[in-house]
């Protein structure tokens, strides 16, 4: 794991830029916290911080060139079947002075150019750059686990594993309007776009081939899944075993390491089953959980000791009052790049600080949930689909929901909104449906925030936008087509960005054996009935390890990483925002926001029917804080 940057001048006038490469190196420094260096030709200057895990010798030091000086490579990743690559290689001649993943990459790269690919296992983003033939081959991994952002104009394409590198190289920052439309719905801007409008990411599973006056991006990698077709025959029990097969060998390959490695545990299903593989290989398996102590509802504390002591790790808890997540929030906003507000950030930046003090790599539960159900919305989408009587009653309703109060802090309130985001998306498309309940504004709301309005520009740019991530989204959709569709939106640009962020933060490594794109195959085979059967989420994983698992962890809802934002906002945060985002004049200098609806919002976080306004204040207060930090 670590961080990469670099610039490749098509011109006199684009050489500049290489004076910027220490800087643009140094800017990520905590991704890479054990080595750097530089490799600089005429036109071209690659950056590389280094996370020493496999072969932490000088060896395995980047820039890392071949034995000719043709080829350069900067890679951030892990390349977990390098040993098997290794063997092949050097049964065709091949021979490697270290024992790092990088040089079998490298050497791989030569060997088969960008058909290499279809052969990794892990998760990566590197630039290759061939001085023969100028060229540059940039890639992300299939699922988007690791980032890459890039800058291209007529003068150089620079590229990097965070902003905050690329801006390094003095980008002009120009706000991108459909990034932050599209934010004020969803609260994190997704692929290929970014918040700043010369800046794009690179989707996943998608590589870059760079010349001079010439820049392709092919795709190379989809989910080889088509809506309505089940590509499994394995009865339920079958499906059972052959998934605990499959984790497990996905988390075997990723306890490959020459540093100490360790597991998120949290007590729900997920880091569970992950947690239970990892200690049949490793013993006295380190695992570190998150506690509430002021927010006892959300503390999962009890579940994943009883978890720990069931399976024989060496669990430690770090146990957090409100303070502590208040204390660390400047420090975790500044360094995200762009407005990001999935507030769960906080303690997951938390949990990586304190795991790093014992672990360099830990196993994460990520991604089962995108790729098996786990969520309300997935009952939701799955159920709206059928023209039941309850539905017809919902939608009938909807003028009750609409006027009942509403709120995430109770139980009534909650079911209040639930009831009216229901009726409000069962009336739209399949596709809009889904993009409704993936965002915390609708699309209407959202325009409202804008000081500008919503222009044609606008309005035809996020279409476009929106179109890569729902239409694939068929008319009669299926459950795994709404999963297919999370997996695209949601997994990269929220789940995995949150963790890359938070953990590079802090230089340790999070990997996620459900994403092997292996499993991840296999769970698009299976049938829904599989993932769900009436309200039970992710059924197949929850009955494969059932035998695993103390009893328990199972028949309890879904809680997460809860923030108290509400409580913040009307008491520790309350002089901030007044000062801030609720800041009339400060609103209408900034000339971004439309004052009438922030006054709306705030007037509305402070009645007796919050519904969601503490969900959008904080998307809205991370941006505010984000523009004052990297654009005033």
């Amino acid at each position: 794991m670590c961080g990469i940057t670099g610039v490749f001048a098509f011109n006199e006038v684009g050489r500049i830029n290489q004076m910027y490469l220490v800087s643009a190196t140094d800017a990520i420094e905590s991704r890479g916290p054990d080595f750097k260096d530089y490799y600089q030709d005429y036109f071209v200057g690659l950056g590389h911080r280094r996370l020493s895990i496999i072969d932490t010798s000088a060896k395995g030091n980047q820039p890392m060139s071949d034995s000719s000086g043709r080829y350069t490579i900067v890679f951030n990743g892990e390349i977990y079947n390098y040993k098997e690559l290794k063997r092949e290689l050097e049964q065709k001649g091949h021979s490697f002075k270290s024992d790092a993943d990088t040089e079998v990459l490298l050497s791989l790269y030569i060997k088969e150019k960008e058909n290499c690919l279809a052969k990794l296992n892990g998760f990566f983003a590197f630039a290759i750059y061939d001085k023969q033939e100028e060229t540059m081959f940039l890639t992300r991994d299939r699922i988007g686990i690791k980032p890459l952002l890039y800058t291209i104009d007529d003068d150089r394409f620079i590229f990097g594993s965070e902003m905050k590198s690329l801006l390094a190289y003095g980008i002009k920052k120009d706000l991108d309007q459909t990034s932050l439309f599209t934010y004020l719905q969803l609260n994190y801007t997704p692929h290929p776009r970014s918040i700043i409008k010369d800046i794009k990411k690179c989707p996943p599973g998608h590589y870059i081939q760079v010349k001079r006056n010439e820049f392709n991006i092919i795709p190379y990698y989809d989910i080889p899944y088509r809506s309505g077709e089940v590509g499994s025959r394995l009865s339920y029990e079958e499906a059972k075993k052959s998934l605990v097969d499959k984790l497990d060998k996905s988390v075997q390959r990723r306890l490959v390491a020459d540093v100490p490695i360790g597991a998120f545990l949290s007590g729900g299903i997920d880091s569970s089953c992950i947690t239970a593989l990892a200690s049949r290989h490793v013993d006295q398996l380190n695992t570190f959980s998150i506690g509430f102590k002021d927010e006892p509802f959300f503390d999962e504390t009890k579940y994943a000791n009883e978890v720990a002591k069931h399976l024989g790790t060496q669990h430690e808890v770090f146990s957090l009052g409100n303070d502590d997540l208040l204390n660390h929030l400047d420090q975790i906003i500044n360094y995200i790049d762009e407005p990001f507000a999935d507030s769960s950030a906080i303690p997951v930046y938390i949990l990586s600080r304190e795991t790093r003090k014992t672990a360099t790599v830990a196993l994460s539960g990520d991604g089962a949930d995108e790729i098996f159900s786990g969520y309300n919305k997935h009952y939701a989408l799955s159920k709206s689909n059928s023209k039941s009587l309850q539905n017809t009653l919902i939608t009938l309703l909807h003028p009750l929901w609409k006027m009942a109060p509403k709120s995430r802090a109770g139980k009534i309130g909650n079911l209040f909104r639930q009831l009216d985001r229901f009726a409000r998306g069962s009336k739209l498309s399949s596709q809009d449906r889904y993009w409704l309940w993936a965002s915390f504004n609708s699309e209407l709301e959202a325009s409202k925030y804008l000081a500008s309005g919503m222009t044609d520009s606008l309005r035809g740019e996020f279409q476009e936008l929106k179109t890569l991530f729902t239409g694939a989204i068929p008319k009669e959709p299926t459950l795994t087509d709404y999963l297919a569709a999370d997996t695209r939106l949601v997994l990269p640009n929220d789940m995995l960005t949150k963790v890359d962020m938070m953990s590079m933060a802090n230089g340790l490594e999070v990997r996620v054996p459900f994403l092997d794109h292996e499993l991840v195959e296999f769970a698009f085979s299976l049938p829904d009935e599989y993932k769900m059967q009436r309200k039970l989420r992710k059924r197949i994983l929850r009955d494969a390890f059932q035998d695993m698992l103390p009893a328990s962890i199972y028949g309890r809802g879904k809680h997460g990483f809860e923030v108290p934002l509400l409580k913040w906002f009307r008491k520790e945060l309350k002089s901030e925002l007044d000062k801030s985002l609720f800041n009339q004049e400060l609103i209408i200098d900034q000339g971004i926001f439309n004052w009438k609806q922030i006054k709306k919002l705030r007037n509305q976080l402070h009645s007796f029917n919050p519904a969601d306004a503490h969900a959008k204040t904080w998307g809205l207060f991370v941006f505010q804080k984000w523009y004052s930090h990297y654009m005033d």
